[in-house]
Formats: C-alpha cells, sequence, structure tokens
C-alpha cells in the first residue's frame, strides 16, 4: 500500500527550526551548588561533634573518644566544609562553617589550668624519661638511651619480665631502687630510681601501675608510673575508671609529684585533664610549649599525630626542657624532661 503523500511530504519536527518536540519529560538537572553544600555539611559533622564534646569538657562515648585524639587535625574537614559552603553560595552554610572552623582551631590550642613555672631556690637538678617498651621489644634501645641519658627516674611500661630482668642487671650500679610490677605483656612496668624508694604502692589497674616515694634532696617526692587502658571501642569505662585512679592519687596537693608514662589520652580528653585539676598538675611538655609534639604511633604507614605520653610534675618543679627520642621496636616515642627540684624558699 502506498504511504500518503501528504504525510510524506510533512517535515519531521527534528528538521523544522524551531519546534518543539512534545511527549519529552526532561530529567533533573543537578545544581552543582547543590552538591558543594551537601558535601560541605557532611565534612563539618564531625568537627562539630567532637569540638562541642571538647567544649562541654566531656569524653562522650564511642567513637568521641577515639575521635578526639585528632582534635587538631579536623580543622582540615571544617576548613574544606568552609571553602565548600563558599563555593555553593550559601551564607548560611558558610557561617556555620566558620563557627565550626573556629571553634575547633580554638579548642586545639595548648591546655593548661595555670602558669605557675615553679618557685624556690632549685635544690636538685632530675632528669626523669618515661617510655613505653611496646612488649620489653623496645628493651635495648631503652637500655642505649638511659646509658646515653642518665636519667635519675626511669618509668617503663609494657616491660615484660625480660625486660625487667635486663634492666636491672644493666644499670645495678646507676639506678639500683625500683618499683615494679612484675607480669608478662604489656601489664608489667617497672619504675627504675637514682634516689632511694620508700612506701612502694600499686594502683588498680589492668596493666601495672607501680609507685613510691624518693628522697631527693632531703624531700619526699611521690612517683607514679601511669598506664591505663587505651580507650577502645568496649572499654571507655575502664579507660576512664583507670584514669581517675590516678586522678585520685594525684588529689592531694602537698609535697612534689611526678607522675609520668604512657597515659592512652592526649590534652583534648577530659579524663586527663581532670588529673591535672584534681592535682594541681602541669605537663612539662606544655611547660616549654611542646605539648603538641606527637608521641603516638611511631611506626607503622601513618605518621605520629597525638601525644599520649606525658610528664606531669607539681609545683615544687621547674621544667627546663623536654626532649621526645625514638626508640627501635616500639610504636612510642619516650619523653625525656629536665626538671629542677625547688625547695621552699
Amino acid at each position: 500500500m502506498d504511504s500518503d503523500p501528504v504525510l510524506a511530504a510533512a517535515p519531521k519536527p527534528s528538521s523544522v527550526p524551531g519546534a518543539v518536540v512534545t511527549g519529552v519529560v526532561p530529567g533533573p538537572v543537578q545544581r552543582p551548588g547543590r552538591v558543594a553544600a551537601w558535601a560541605a555539611g557532611l565534612l563539618l559533622v564531625t568537627p562539630a561533634l567532637i569540638t562541642a564534646c571538647r567544649l562541654l569538657d566531656t569524653d562522650g562515648i564511642t567513637p568521641v573518644p577515639q575521635l578526639l585524639s585528632f582534635l587538631p587535625w579536623l580543622t582540615v574537614p571544617a576548613g574544606l566544609g568552609l571553602l565548600l559552603a563558599a563555593v555553593a553560595r550559601r551564607r548560611g552554610l558558610a557561617f556555620t562553617a566558620a563557627v565550626v572552623l573556629a571553634a575547633t582551631a580554638w579548642s586545639s590550642l595548648p591546655y593548661t589550668t595555670w602558669t605557675t613555672i615553679g618557685h624556690g631556690l632549685p635544690l636538685a637538678r632530675v632528669r626523669v624519661l618515661a617510655a613505653n617498651v611496646e612488649f620489653g621489644q623496645a628493651t635495648d634501645a631503652l637500655i642505649a638511651a638511659v646509658r646515653r641519658e642518665r636519667p635519675d627516674l626511669v618509668y617503663v611500661s609494657e616491660c615484660d619480665r625480660a625486660c625487667g630482668r635486663a634492666l636491672a642487671a644493666a644499670f645495678a650500679a646507676e639506678l639500683p631502687h625500683r618499683a615494679a610490677v612484675e607480669a608478662d605483656g604489656s601489664a608489667g612496668s617497672v619504675l627504675l630510681s637514682a634516689h632511694p624508694l620508700r612506701d612502694r604502692r600499686i594502683i588498680p589497674a589492668a596493666m601495672g601501675m607501680p609507685g613510691a616515694t624518693a628522697e631527693i634532696a632531703g624531700r619526699s617526692v611521690r612517683v607514679q608510673l601511669a598506664h591505663p587502658m587505651p580507650p577502645v571501642p568496649g572499654q571507655v569505662d575502664v579507660w576512664e575508671r583507670e584514669l581517675g585512679r590516678i586522678g585520685d592519687f594525684a588529689a592531694p596537693r602537698t609535697g612534689p609529684t611526678l607522675i609520668a608514662g604512657d597515659f592512652n589520652a592526649s590534652q583534648d580528653h577530659a579524663a586527663f585533664r581532670a588529673i591535672l585539676k584534681e592535682g594541681r598538675l602541669r605537663d612539662a611538655a606544655w611547660a616549654v610549649r611542646k605539648s603538641r609534639a606527637a608521641t603516638w604511633p611511631a611506626k607503622g604507614p601513618v605518621p605520629p599525630y597525638v601525644q599520649i605520653d606525658h610528664v606531669l610534675v607539681s609545683d615544687e618543679f621547674s621544667v627546663d626542657d623536654v626532649r621526645f627520642l625514638d626508640l627501635a621496636g616500639t610504636d612510642h616515642r619516650a619523653v625525656l624532661a629536665d626538671l629542677d627540684l625547688r625547695g621552699d624558699r
């Protein structure tokens, strides 16, 4: 059958300039500004939540304690969120992002409860070394560091039985006094001293936290090793409880006090700051403007990003210097602090 000549002669709609094709529904068009705004909002969620917990002085629940370790680094997503909010041209969102960025940056400033730098005439120079040797694997490196640096007090976390024997044999003359929790793996800890020790004690914890009273230049100095459980999911309550016990030890505000070790907490954790508040202590690293010097993790694909190893001192001590030492075999950097014990006048 022949086609209709009229229909054959009619031009196709697509061939007619300016023709409108009916029956075709255009799909939704994604606006770049909307995508940027959504991305900015997502980037701001974590910095806003973690900074709020920091400002409210709470460690919250998982994953807040873990993410608080990254607090200074959260300025990066907050800054990207502000940039994307500007690209999206959303004034309200840009203002919110600016507030979050400013609050995160402000919260990342060094923390302290007081600024006293010690008083009285110096009685003795005290060099303190605190190291986590990771199941004893860095024992040889620690022995070399102690021989090189000659500290008066050495706080050693995760020092198993073999580690304890090696340290006792290596420093029988230089550091003859010790308080220890003799155990395998991470539970073992040793405190070595060039000064006589008495009133040995142990703070109850899953990992060893020995302490004692040292006689230094005629003064009784409370010395305590800290090594609470880390705030991993499922153990945050244990971590808080053990940090609280360290705070209870620090609470008496009379007499010189030195607490050092692997606290598994940074200045951004409320449970750690409570120890400083209770005992009127300060972090020796803060005193020399090194409170953001990262000590963990010291090995692996990720560079150190958080300081969880500390030397805390009472106001009978002034801080001359703090250095951080790399020890082969452990994922922690050691803390070496030079202190002056001062008299009452």
